[in-house]
């Protein structure tokens, strides 16, 4: 269909729409303001409980260095062929909690209590889930970003899940906590940090348990190595009975640029040619398998499955399943 034609039939929609009073004219007016819909999703995993638990979204100007090694017109594209707001870049943020039938086991904790932001809404949805802080027995770290770790205290500094063991990887809370790797720290972001381990954990350092790689941390949960975005950063197999679940963590971040493009290189990681290895070992791994992936930036409810797309990935979403 010729462009032209295309954009006549979408004009002559709308006006027809509005012809019928359903633009600004309708008899109902929309109200200007509703509660928020709860952020979870809810699913069974063999005979576990998966729920993948909103924490917001940010959408903010793309900085010029979003992704390093692209210009920054060719990343912009990336967010126009995703419908992001023109010349922005929308990250969600999607914590999930696994019912082991004993245990309830938290993985990241999100931003945390952030005034007026359109974050920190994890005990808010937690709570719609039916899940008190006091009902987590385990959170788990994938990685000391403030946007995994910052949910660990309320506003007051108070520990936001008081009766849960906490654990971190063993080579992130070595390199983070590390002072000597502080005063290296050169860039703006990973200064940033630091500083965000300091002000956060530091007086956790006594309560925070380390777990290596390869281990089971918690039964039918076991930590995989996947090096870059930090050098500690974790992604989680969650297996029960012959039912797989891939935690990626942050693999990828946005996956409609580094799912797509596993070869671009997001501001965020520390090691940008391990992160980009990482990318391919992990998808490469996921796609043969057909295991589904739980992304912690992934839209929500962050669930799919990975395929191989030419020399990148694509992200094929569940089919939304709304029975228990």
């Amino acid at each position: 269909m010729p462009e032209s034609t295309r954009r006549d039939l979408v004009h002559g929609a709308f006006a027809g729409a509005a012809a019928l009073g359903l633009g600004g004219g309708a008899r109902a007016a929309a109200p200007s303001d509703y509660p928020k819909t709860p952020g979870f999703y809810r699913m069974r995993l063999g005979t576990c409980e998966v729920t993948v638990v909103n924490d917001g979204a940010r959408s903010f100007p793309m900085p010029d260095r979003f992704v390093r090694n692209v210009p920054r017109d060719e990343a912009l594209g990336a967010a126009q062929a995703a419908s992001m707001l023109p010349g922005q870049v929308t990250v969600p943020f999607n914590p999930t909690l696994i019912n082991t039938g004993s245990k309830l086991i938290l993985i990241d904790t999100g931003n945390g209590p952030v005034p007026g932001a359109p974050v920190g809404q994890l005990t808010t949805n937690l709570a719609a889930a039916g899940i008190r802080p006091e009902d987590i027995d385990m959170v788990l770290l994938s990685h000391l970003h403030p946007d995994h770790t910052n949910g660990l205290k309320t506003a007051d500094g108070s520990l936001a899940f008081p009766r849960a063991e906490i654990r971190a990887a063993a080579p992130d809370w070595a390199f983070w906590m590390s002072d000597a790797n502080m005063a290296r720290a050169a860039d703006p972001v990973t200064q940033a940090y630091f500083a965000n381990t300091r002000r956060v954990l530091a007086d956790l350092k006594d309560r925070i348990g380390i777990f290596a790689w390869d281990e089971e941390v918690a039964p039918g949960i076991t930590a995989l190595a996947a090096p870059g975005h930090t050098p500690g950063h974790t992604a989680f197999a969650v297996a029960s009975g012959s039912a797989r679940l891939l935690i990626q963590s942050d693999v990828t971040n946005i996956p409609a640029f580094f799912l797509v493009h596993p070869d671009w290189h997001v501001m965020y990681d520390y090691d940008a040619d391990q992160a980009q290895a990482t990318r391919h070992r992990f998808y490469d791994m996921a796609s043969a398998e057909r295991v589904l992936v739980v992304g912690y930036h992934f839209p929500f409810p962050s669930l799919g499955h990975v395929e191989r797309n030419g020399p990148g990935y694509r992200l094929v979403p569940i089919s939304w399943n709304a029975a228990p």
